[in-house]
């Protein structure tokens, strides 16, 4: 009988055992805790901008080209070479301009040979004239042939000069200190300049002084002014944040794929001789900013407390009052916004949710300005998540998605309305 007892009782505690499972696991609701995610107002620079994309280019490039023809005798520079104005860069073969030089030269004695002899003749000529020894045209004729004689010589010097001249343009000399970004031609290459002057170097004036050249939508560039702020990265440093200014904003549009872009220069600085010509930059230009201002992030303005934040904590303001069967709270309001501005919900240390009114200016889709109604002392509710037990886990409530009303949670947040 005792044994049949024992049984009875182990039946017994194990059948509670087990309602007790189920009750816990499937039955009971499990209670959910909230958590307001808060911050409070800041002091800083709040700014609108626009984003674009363009090439790393030196300030000032000369293009240095020859203007004879011939053959690429010497080269005395290669690509990264640092010059001088003035230095020696190539050569171009001198022999054949040497030639012609000198029989230009050849020609030119030859002139003043006969020069000489018209000037003997034509005085011989003026005396036999004057005595009445030769008639008046065989004077006039030793004149022509005096003075054809003497615009000879002016003719072939000025051929002189023009021979000694392209003789010195094959030397080819850097006009300006900079560094050597393009090499064109080779030793042996001939080159010739008969209907343009063929570019053997591309010589940068200054590397550390550099331009961005970006290509701003037609949609953007109306805000883009001449001196605003601008900062880039390039893919060679992703983390590292180049600053600039805008310097110019060209008129002339160009156009691709339907998309009409303008030409807009940014100068930087390249001390470190980091950026390189050529370079692609991810440019912001900043065409508002504002410094030294109060801002809240933009979530904050879009959060409205829901039921599971009514039951939670103390709510006092006009807003909401009253409260529905089922745990919703009955709205008074529609939203944040107001005729005056814009409200944002703030916990004070008794953990009372009540809601201001503030004042706003500039916002940049992620903060926004407060002008009035706040100060930095205020916590300012954006949101918040669920914690579960079970779980041990939460989830963070966006402000913008869409809120179910009443009974208990897995997610939570501020709903709310536009601003």
């Amino acid at each position: 009988m005792k044994a049949k007892n024992k049984k009875w009782l182990i039946w017994l505690i194990g059948g509670i055992i087990a309602i007790g499972a189920i009750w816990y696991f499937f039955i009971k609701k499990e209670e959910v805790k909230i958590q307001l995610e808060t911050v409070h107002p800041s002091m800083g620079e709040i700014s609108n901008s626009i984003t674009a994309t363009g090439t790393v280019q030196p300030v000032d490039t000369v293009a240095v080209g020859t203007q004879v023809s011939g053959i690429i005798k010497n080269l005395y520079v290669d690509f990264n070479s640092q010059v001088k104005k003035g230095q020696l860069l190539a050569t171009v073969d001198p022999d054949l301009l040497q030639f012609q030089t000198e029989q230009i030269k050849a020609n030119l004695q030859n002139a003043k040979s006969n020069l000489a002899y018209n000037e003997i003749n034509i005085n011989r000529q003026s005396q036999l004239y004057k005595v009445g020894a030769i008639s008046k045209a065989d004077y006039d004729n030793a004149t022509n042939q005096y003075n054809a004689a003497k615009a000879q010589v002016g003719a072939v010097n000025a051929q002189l000069s023009t021979a000694n001249k392209n003789l010195s343009l094959t030397y080819i000399y850097s006009p300006i200190d900079g560094t050597v970004l393009n090499r064109n031609v080779s030793e042996g290459q001939t080159v010739a300049s008969s209907f343009s002057t063929p570019t053997l170097f591309s010589i940068a004036k200054d590397l550390t002084k550099m331009q961005v050249r970006a290509s701003v939508d037609e949609a953007d560039i109306g805000n883009v002014k001449v001196g605003q702020k601008a900062t880039f990265t390039v893919d060679a440093f992703p983390d590292e944040v180049f600053k600039g200014q805008v310097s110019e904003v060209r008129l002339h549009p160009t156009v691709s794929s339907n998309v009409v872009n303008y030409t807009t220069i940014i100068n930087a600085d390249n001390s470190g001789l980091k950026l390189k010509p050529g370079m692609t930059a991810n440019i912001t230009i900043y065409t508002n900013v504002l410094e030294n201002v109060m801002k809240i992030p933009v979530a904050a303005t879009s959060f409205m407390p829901d039921s599971l934040v009514a039951e939670k904590y103390k709510i006092n303001s006009p807003f909401l009052k009253g409260r529905k069967k089922g745990g919703k709270t009955k709205q008074t309001g529609q939203n944040n916004t107001h005729k005056n501005g814009t409200g944002v919900w703030v916990i004070a240390k008794d953990s009372t949710i009540s809601h201001k009114k503030i004042k706003t200016g500039m916002d940049n889709d992620t903060e926004i300005q407060v002008i009035s109604g706040l100060t930095t002392s205020d916590n300012i509710i954006t949101g918040y998540k669920t914690l579960s037990k079970k779980s041990g886990s939460g989830a963070a409530k966006s402000p913008f998605l869409p809120q179910r009303g009443g009974g208990n949670r897995n997610s939570g947040g501020g709903g709310g309305g536009p601003r």
